[in-house]
């Protein structure tokens, strides 16, 4: 099996396993010979220290192989939302100390690990590269770009609303930025900004990173720092591309999102409802 750890307080049994079965559908239009797998810790990360962290993953990995629930045979693991590079190094770091003699492969029971621990070029970017590929070959698809109502195709020149600044959405807006197109709103779990010209996205990025939040971000002609997702039925744009939580477009706000298409970054963002 193939799947992502989750590091969130929202997380339950039931988003768990339907996270689970997305990974089934992903890996079998990709062809990839896994089942779908998920896993995931009920902690805000963002409140713990790096030590706690670290003492959460190794506990964590440990009940998982008592289990024989960890493996490069048996479930590989990767990140998702609240894990990033480190959680999964000190997965593989623990997997391998208890594993490391009796599994040639130990080192494969994580993906997303840092390059010098055995990780890949290309793994941190990968999602979002993905989204960009979708976005990219829609937009240069006659029938869908009728079907949407776009007066031409491509991505050049037209204008994209973010949900979710990690990983995926920053990637993507990345991407999207070099090909021509603007973004124009970012959303982020704590504040969003918003500049019809279009914010460059590395800077954005880099102010992200630098204050921890993107509310007094210099560039953005609108910000807020509260109620943040406001943002989303706010302004119009070509596209919106939702890579935060699931269920970001419900019944409350799907009718008053103002783009002609939604490019999904995030696992199920869309409700029924919504859809």
């Amino acid at each position: 099996m193939k799947g992502g750890t989750r590091y969130s307080d929202a997380i339950d049994l039931q988003e768990v396993e339907a996270l689970a079965s997305l990974m089934t559908f992903k890996l079998a239009i990709a062809d990839v010979p896994f089942g779908g797998a998920k896993g995931g810790v009920k902690i805000n990360p963002r409140e713990l220290s790096q030590a706690e962290l670290e003492r959460v993953t190794r506990k964590y990995t440990m009940e998982l192989i008592k289990k024989g629930f960890i493996g490069a045979s048996v479930d590989c693991l990767g990140p998702d939302m609240g894990t990033n590079e480190q959680v999964m190094t000190w997965i593989k770091d623990t997997y391998m100390n208890v594993k490391g003699e009796q599994d040639i492969n130990a080192e494969g029971c994580c993906t997303g690990k840092f390059i010098q621990q055995g990780g890949i070029n290309g793994r941190n970017e990968s999602t979002g590269l993905g989204v960009y590929y979708a976005i990219r070959e829609l937009l240069d698809t006659k029938t869908f770009v009728e079907k949407a109502g776009y007066e031409k195709a491509g991505i050049e020149g037209k204008t994209f609303i973010v949900q979710g600044f990690g990983a995926v959405g920053y990637w993507a807006s990345n991407f999207i930025e070099k090909d021509g197109g603007l973004i124009t709103t970012i959303v982020e779990y704590n504040s969003a900004i918003h500049n019809p010209d279009g914010i460059d996205v590395n800077e954005a990025k880099d102010w992200m990173k630098e204050h921890g939040t993107l509310a007094n971000y210099p560039h953005a002609t609108e910000a807020v720092a509260s109620n943040p997702t406001s943002f989303i039925t706010k302004f119009s744009a070509d596209a919106m591309i939702p890579a935060a939580t699931e269920k970001s477009i419900h019944m409350g706000n799907a009718r008053d999102i103002k783009v002609k298409a939604v490019f999904e970054g995030a696992n199920g963002p869309t409700t029924f409802a919504a859809e």
